[in-house]
């Protein structure tokens, strides 16, 4: 029984593949990504490093974008191209937006083999883009594109990413049978199916362009009474003139012109008058648009959604306002507890020493704030005080004057 556990367990591991791991564990990391000349001087440079604040001080290297204002745009190869037509696919990697960005993105693409890595740009075409975008208070949202026929198709559901400095793990898992989940740190943040969350097919019908409403459809629910009549008593006058107000004994009418009395609300006043309403007796409905069969929905065109024969190259493309985003731990693989059991190895072991690094930080510069604070207090205490020394001596040389 043990010696078949064993063989289970092998026989699994083995049947796991990874396309792509990270290739940010050495100074050498430049050999295996090839940076994009597409934007010339306009590209930024990804430097190595841990950043300002960690949670290991060499586990936690990766690439951060060093310029401002700049577009990024870095690739790299899988191993072997991957196919997703009947495995899943589960892209992860980490980011940490130290510079608390307020506009930039930090997705990655995934493209087929045909990828001119050197000239890769905004509108190369790619499979799939995943990942937190953030610009300004209005976009905090984690970008699920996939590419079909020929579209780039956006996820309709709001996925709200995390919007701190510190280092955080996405996670993307698309399954053959068209379903797929989004993991923030290691926990489910959405998830459903790819023809539900995504207009990658026409609608399945269409209003009737040769059906129209009829010009004698009365969708009229209520009507006025022809039997109702206003009342004579019935005061449409808003205003009246104002019956106490007397004209001047100085008003010239030569001079001033034909006096006329000021106006007031008249009390009597109510209103517009209306019908009153009763049903219609030739009520027929609201008219609903006959509907047809959509001629460019093709239903075997859903089964190649989210699928796709060649997959083989990573890479950022990025805009940066603010630059100081690091990536990290990169991770293709095909097999989703092999991913979150990586999470865990890496982000989830750094996290917690991350954030006590980072409070030490912020503690220290409070205390040295507060310190400068007093100190620049003392020193207008002690310019006070020699002030006031010089005003006595002044005013003592003025006595003995």
């Amino acid at each position: 029984m043990k010696l078949f556990l064993l063989l289970a367990l092998v026989v699994s591991t083995a049947m796991a593949e990874v396309y792509l791991d990270d290739k940010f564990d050495s100074e050498d990391w430049e050999d295996n990504w090839v940076q994009s000349t597409h934007k010339g001087s306009d590209a930024g440079k990804f430097k190595w490093t841990a950043g300002k604040f960690y949670g290991d001080a060499d586990k936690d290297k990766g690439i951060q974008t060093s310029q401002d204002a700049k577009f990024y745009g870095l690739s790299t190869e899988f191993k072997k191209p991957m196919s997703t037509v009947e495995k899943p696919i589960v892209i992860q990697f980490t980011v940490k937006h130290e510079q608390n960005i307020d506009c930039g993105g930090g997705y990655a693409k995934l493209f087929d083999c045909s990828l001119d890595q050197k000239d890769m740009h905004g509108d190369s075409e790619y499979k799939i883009m995943f990942g937190p975008d953030i610009c300004g208070p209005g976009t905090k949202r984690v970008h699920v594109i996939f590419n079909h026929g020929g579209k780039n198709h956006l996820i309709k559901k709001e996925i709200r990413c995390k919007d701190d400095v510190f280092t955080h793990l996405y996670t993307l898992i698309v399954n053959p049978d068209g379903t797929y989940e989004v993991l923030i740190d290691n926990e489910k943040a959405e998830s459903g199916a790819l023809l539900e969350d995504w207009d990658f097919l026409p609608a399945k019908e269409i209003k009737d362009p040769e059906a129209t409403k009829p010009e004698d459809w009365d969708d009229k629910e209520k009507i006025d009474d022809a039997e109702d009549t206003k009342p004579e008593d019935w005061d449409v006058s808003e205003h009246v003139a104002d019956p106490d107000a007397t004209k001047p004994e100085d008003w010239d009418d030569e001079m001033d012109g034909e006096w006329e009395p000021p106006m007031i609300d008249n009390p009597e006043y109510k209103g517009e008058w209306k019908a009153r309403q009763i049903d219609n007796p030739n009520y027929q409905g609201k008219w609903v648009h006959p509907m047809i069969p959509n001629p460019e929905y093709n239903e075997e065109d859903a089964k190649d959604v989210g699928k796709f024969s060649e997959i083989c190259k990573f890479g950022f493309d990025l805009w940066q306002v603010k630059s100081g985003t690091i990536f990290d731990n990169v991770l293709v693989t095909d097999d989703p507890e092999e991913a979150k059991k990586a999470g865990e190895e890496t982000w989830g072991a750094t996290k917690g020493p991350e954030k006590t690094m980072k409070d030490e930080q912020d503690e220290e510069e409070k205390a040295k704030a507060d310190t400068e604070t007093k100190d620049f207090g003392e020193d207008e205490d002690e310019d006070e005080d020699l002030d006031d020394i010089d005003d006595e001596d002044a005013e003592e040389g003025h006595d003995e004057l």
